[in-house]
């Protein structure tokens, strides 16, 4: 048996194809991610054991963004996060939907127009950070009522879920899941009273 060198082989026989290694243009940076993994309840308010969760990652070093839609009272927004344990990052919306009764959002246009563009702000900012690769934790807090009131599009959560870059895991909760989202999930658990 004869071995000839590579180069002569490939001058010799058109089947070879010809890889040229020094152009890395070509090249797909291929990145692993976390798993997406979603929280569901029958009821509001139920996710304390990811809260908690999510201090104790941010405590043991971990980098966590923990991101309320929903949840109001402090009037925080992207520009005032609260940081805790040096690693968590806590954002809640600057006007949400949980400071006003329903009845007083849907008679007050002004009020809905304050708090779509104050979670749709929210959600730019995650967008970016689902991207960045900067947090080793994303948890996305009632994201789904964002989408069920029709503030944050599906397709838009589902483009951005396939397309980041963490190396952790990203958290949703909420008690109505769209479908596509669920197929979507490594985890599923769903959480009682």
């Amino acid at each position: 048996m004869v071995i000839s060198p590579s180069n002569i082989y490939s001058k010799n026989n058109t089947d070879v194809v010809n890889i040229n290694t020094a152009s890395k243009s070509n090249v797909k940076r291929f990145t692993q991610n976390g798993q997406i993994q979603i929280y569901q309840s029958s009821y509001r308010g139920s996710y304390t054991s990811i809260i908690r969760d999510s201090l104790r990652n941010a405590a043991l070093g971990r980098k966590v963004l923990l991101v309320q839609f929903m949840k109001g009272g402090v009037k925080q927004g992207v520009n005032n996060a609260e940081k805790l344990c040096g690693n968590l990052t806590w954002v809640r919306s600057s006007h949400s939907f949980d400071q006003y009764n329903s009845e007083e959002i849907k008679n007050n246009i002004n009020l809905k127009k304050s708090i779509h563009e104050s979670t749709l702000e929210l959600w730019n900012f995650c967008k970016k950070e689902l991207q960045s690769g900067e947090n080793d934790q994303i948890i996305l807090d009632e994201i789904f009522l964002a989408i069920e009131m029709k503030i944050i599009e599906k397709d838009d959560l589902i483009s951005t879920l396939e397309n980041r870059f963490i190396s952790g895991d990203v958290i949703l909760t909420g008690t109505d899941i769209p479908k596509d989202l669920l197929l979507m999930a490594n985890q599923i658990t769903e959480l009682r009273s």
